[in-house]
């Protein structure tokens, strides 16, 4: 009999963290080697919300606190709901997890029986797909193309809702694309779902924070009050914050939902880091003024980054409306030939050169569902970033 549980077998480890870690380990064998594979900002953890950390150990406040999160944190919460996207919440309608993808996972685990489907549009976070089939749900990816921005019109979502759908994933701005949605198109899909009530939908706002070129942010449960009790909005302090590691996340829900969701956790992690917990409390109600510095400083990236990648022949990149990520075509590419002979047959294929040739790591189109793509992150200094442009231009220009 084996150890194993079958479930393992349905899903795929994290191909981002894989790329990674690869990375890291070149690096300790003395590769230089440029990563432009991680989601995390590249700036520091404001000085403010470590020192709340340090304070509240000094109060003692490392113990556990109620297991969906405590009080304060809860409070701080509703009220950035309601300052920053118009949404009411009460205290029992708001989760705190352990990071936004705990929040995910434990939305799907408390509400997917088997054969539950679950509409992705593509390319997504290969997290979706993956905690969906842990669930015993049924992932239903949606291709949405270069062609449309890289997002689900309303008439593909038509096409895809079957009497099994229980959710709809929507992420904006997306990862990997920097994809986002404006009001009107999200009223458009609301208009969709409206005519189908046994959906819900789970919006995935972790980049809220990070637009480009003056797009106001806008949520879908704002946007149609009437999708309000079928919504679970999940944002966290990861992104907008540079707290990646701190691991907050949180949502506001659907009370039986939210109720669901702690009775999970309480048998699963119990509560999220009390330290953490005081550190996300500073985030939400300290300053926020180096957020839009911050943004504005990944633009700048954006559109140096897109202009280099655009004149490589073989690529082509859409310049996204917001996240750190670019979502370059290889398409160009594909058939070419590396100077040892070898043939390019997919996007992997181009990750893998990019990194034995260039010294670059990016993660490939394919384990976001769509290629032939890559992933390039921006979260590094503009310096690093024009000396991966440079390599990856001179190791195309190699290709026959």
């Amino acid at each position: 009999m084996s150890l194993l549980a079958p479930r393992l077998e349905r899903i795929r480890p994290s191909i981002s963290q894989a790329a990674t870690q690869r990375a890291r380990e070149l690096r300790a064998a003395g590769r230089d080697i440029i990563g432009l594979a991680s989601g995390e900002p590249d700036f520091d953890t404001p000085a403010h919300i470590c020192d709340a950390a340090t304070a509240a150990m000094a109060r003692g406040e490392t113990r556990y606190t109620n297991v969906d999160g405590t009080a304060e944190l809860k409070a701080a919460v509703v009220e950035k709901f309601k300052r920053e996207n118009g949404l009411d919440y009460s205290p029992d309608q708001i989760s705190i997890g352990s990071g936004a993808k705990q929040v995910v996972y434990n939305s799907m685990m408390a509400s997917l029986a088997p054969g539950d489907e679950v509409i992705v549009p593509a390319p997504h976070w290969l997290s979706y797909t993956e905690i969906a089939l842990l669930a015993e749900g049924t992932p239903v990816v949606v291709p949405c193309g270069q062609n449309q921005g890289f997002r689900l019109t309303p008439e593909a979502l038509e096409a895809a809702i079957t009497p099994r759908t229980k959710w709809l994933v929507i992420n904006s701005p997306s990862n990997p694309t920097g994809a986002a949605y404006d009001a009107d198109e999200l009223k458009a899909l609301a208009a969709v779902l409206l005519r189908h009530p046994h959906v819900h939908i789970l919006t995935d706002d972790i980049y809220e924070h990070i637009l480009f070129d003056g797009r106001s942010f806008a949520t879908i449960a704002a946007i149609e009050p009437r999708l309000y009790e079928r919504t679970l909005t999940v944002n966290g302090v990861s992104k907008t914050y540079a707290m990646t590691g701190w691991r907050i996340g949180f949502a506001g829900g659907p009370r039986p939902l939210i109720k669901a969701m702690a009775k999970l956790q309480s048998q699963s992690t119990s509560n999220p880091s009390s330290v953490g917990q005081a550190a996300a409390l500073a985030a939400l109600t300290g300053p926020q003024h180096f957020i839009p510095e911050r943004a504005a400083s990944f633009q700048a990236r954006r559109d140096k980054v897109v202009a280099l990648l655009n004149q490589v022949p073989g690529i082509n990149c859409h310049k996204p409306e917001g996240a750190f990520y670019l979502y370059p075509s290889c398409a160009g590419l594909i058939g070419k030939r590396q100077p040892d002979g070898k043939r390019l047959a997919t996007d992997e294929d181009v990750v893998i050169y990019l990194l034995e040739k260039a010294d670059v790591a990016v993660v490939q189109g394919s384990a976001y569902g769509m290629s032939p793509h890559f992933r390039v992150s921006i979260a590094s200094s503009l310096e690093l970033l024009e000396a991966a442009c440079e390599r990856i231009a001179r190791a195309c220009a190699a290709l026959e």
